[in-house]
C-alpha cells in the first residue's frame, strides 16, 4: 500500500496554483498525483481510496466533471468541504494505492 498525502492544484515548476477554477485546479491535483505514482511504477488505475476536500460544495459538479475522466476505475471516495484549504486552494485530493 502507498499513502500519498493530499495533493493541491500547485503546479510545482511556476511554484503557484494554477488559474481557471475549480476544474482547473481539480485537473492539476490530478496531474500532481499521476506524477508521483509514476515514480513509483504504479498509475490511477492502483488507486483503491479518494479523500477530496473542496473548498466550496457548490464546486462538487464542476469538479466531478474532470474526476471522473481520470479515475476511470472509480476507487472508494469521500468528499466533503471545509472553510480553508493550505495555500488558497480550491481542492485537495489525497489517495491510497494497492500495489
Amino acid at each position: 500500500m502507498l499513502f500519498l498525502t493530499g495533493q493541491i492544484g500547485k503546479d510545482h515548476k511556476k511554484g503557484k496554483l494554477v488559474e481557471g477554477g475549480i476544474k482547473a485546479e481539480t485537473k492539476q491535483v490530478i496531474q500532481n498525483i499521476e506524477d508521483v505514482l509514476k515514480h513509483h511504477n504504479l498509475s490511477l488505475d492502483n488507486v483503491v481510496k479518494c479523500t477530496v476536500i473542496l473548498k466550496d460544495i457548490n464546486d462538487f459538479k464542476a469538479f466531478n466533471s474532470v474526476y471522473t475522466q481520470y479515475f476511470t476505475k472509480k476507487p472508494a471516495r469521500t468528499t466533503f468541504a471545509t472553510m480553508g484549504l493550505v495555500g488558497g486552494a480550491s481542492i485537495e485530493i489525497d489517495v491510497i494505492v494497492a500495489k
